[in-house]
């Protein structure tokens, strides 16, 4: 409260020292120096600037006014409560492990152990949840971000006049954290939808949504960047950042809202604040409004998303000079840069190669990683897509047709079992016969640091024999389960001094 309360005192003081030069300034025109202004007693006195409100305007430039934009976009943003029931869980703690149970329960969203050990019960309690959303349809489709609906159990909307309805999930893309709930309701007040591809940088914007379990709240700034990727996004197992990037202040409770342009119409669904506190810090990120129509549309239609993939990997942005030459970057050409094809993936029969520099999605010019993730994200498998693609000098064009598969690459196998944080092998053929186990992956030695320090108590020795739903036999299926794997999973296995089958959760997994 004290620190809300210092926000509030600052804001007042920055407006008292603005009224302050405004009427000096105001004084010094009109031969008044002395007399401040005041807004109440003197209605004779020009004021600097003159708006909509005061008449024809004295400069050639006259600040932006929202009235009309908020009037009209206001009424289509909701106000989203979520209930998430609580769950009992159980958790096995492994033999010979002597680390606090509860603490490791609490740590683990799927728990640590299975088979024997102590087996330990966990009541979760109720968590309750609020954000925003947009009505697109008059008869209550609703869009909103994934992580305001993810693993409700109750949905509560009320729109702006204060009417409450129950809400059921259409369907959900966590890849760009975007979800369509229903309410049942006719005539509803729906948005206007932007071109969010003719947003510019500096354009003035207006975010709308309930923040912080406020009453919807209107705040205003500038576009300050454009396909931004922040890598905020875990939830999917190919996720999509190309958020525009805006100072228009948005808050906790502000996800799912809109941002809108000054005509009033939706370019952005807010999602997301960069904040070294959990609070606006000078930035948020929107997803585009052309990406939202894509995905909301294919699940209007289909139930799902149905996402087109070029089977390339490209090259992390802000690489030092010195790292861009030992990896043998192109930087004489602005563009993606493709590190990876997938060896069966829609941009290998097309013909492109490591070291390509793509430079244009459809013509339209590219030369940042999330700007074309999101382009190729707007298509479908089967579309075709335009790309033009500098090879040793020469500019050459090719049609490549999207498939439904994100395609496999040998780097991000490897990454994946890097990521584990352990040194593994293949089970021997006479260990396995001794287990009774086709086959299995030993965890030979568990570095500090790794996903498997950090997420669970398992023990040197562990024999891995399934990831996920994916039996493994070998280091190469290890490698080959894990890259195929989403956020969250689990993996299944053995110890040799034990006949129980142990289940060590894993979460927020970053291939």
């Amino acid at each position: 409260m004290k620190m809300k309360l210092g926000v509030a005192l600052l804001g007042a003081v920055a407006v008292i020292g603005s009224a302050t030069l405004f009427a000096h300034g105001l004084g010094n025109r009109l031969g008044i120096a002395n007399k401040p202004f005041n807004s109440i007693t003197d209605t004779d006195a020009a004021p600097i600037f003159k708006t909509s409100y005061t008449g024809a305007p004295v400069t050639t430039v006259q600040p932006v006014d929202f009235e009309r934009a908020a009037s009209l976009a206001v009424p289509s943003v909701v106000h989203i409560k979520v209930l998430i029931k609580s769950k009992e869980t159980a958790s096995r703690q492994a033999p010979g492990d002597d680390q606090d149970p509860m603490g490791e329960m609490f740590k683990h969203f799927f728990g640590d152990g299975g088979g024997g050990g102590r087996e330990f019960q966990q009541q979760s309690p109720d968590q309750r949840a609020s954000g925003s959303g947009v009505i697109i349809s008059q008869d209550g489709y609703i869009v909103t971000n994934n992580h305001v609906v993810n693993g409700a159990t109750e949905i509560t909307v009320t729109l702006n006049n204060r009417e409450n309805y129950k809400a059921k999930v259409i369907g959900t893309d966590p890849n760009t954290d975007l979800a369509l709930i229903k309410i049942e309701g006719k005539n509803l007040p729906v948005m206007a939808i932007g071109n969010s591809d003719d947003v510019k940088l500096g354009q003035w914007v207006m975010a709308i949504g309930y923040p912080l379990n406020l009453d919807v709240t209107v705040t205003q700034g500038i576009v300050s960047a454009k396909s931004r990727n922040i890598g905020i996004n875990t939830q999917g197992a190919a996720p999509v950042e190309a958020f525009i990037q805006t100072d228009a202040a948005v808050n906790p409770g502000s996800s799912g809202g809109a941002l809108v342009n000054t005509n009033g119409e939706l370019v952005a669904i807010n999602s997301a604040i960069a904040s070294p506190t959990g609070s606006f810090a000078g930035y948020a990120y929107s997803i585009p409004s052309n990406l939202m129509k894509k995905v909301i549309g294919d699940i209007m239609k289909y139930g799902s998303v149905q996402r087109g993939y070029i089977g390339i990997s490209m090259a992390p942005e802000g690489l030092e000079d010195a790292k861009k030459k030992e990896l043998g970057i192109n930087t004489d050409v602005d563009g993606v840069y493709v590190m990876e094809v997938a060896p069966k993936g829609a941009a290998a029969q097309a013909g492109l190669q490591k070291g390509d520099v793509i430079v244009k999605v459809n013509g339209i010019k590219v030369d940042e990683n999330a700007q074309l993730a999101e382009l190729v994200a707007r298509q479908k498998p089967g579309d075709k897509v335009s790309l033009t693609f500098v090879r040793n000098g020469s500019e050459q064009t090719v049609d490549v047709t999207l498939q439904g598969k994100m395609g496999e690459f040998a780097s991000m196998k490897s990454a994946a079992v890097q990521s584990m944080g352990a040194d593994f092998s293949d089970l021997s053929k006479d260990d396995a016969a001794k287990l009774g186990v086709d086959g299995g992956v030993v965890v030979n030695n568990i570095k500090e640091g790794g996903v498997l320090s950090n997420q669970t108590n398992m023990r040197p020795g562990f024999i891995i024999t399934k990831v996920g739903d994916q039996p493994v036999k070998s280091v190469d299926e290890f490698r080959d389960a894990l890259s195929k794997q989403g956020s969250n999973f689990q993996v299944q296995g053995i110890y040799p001094d034990s006949k129980e089958v142990y289940y060590y959760g894993i979460n927020d997994f970053k291939k």
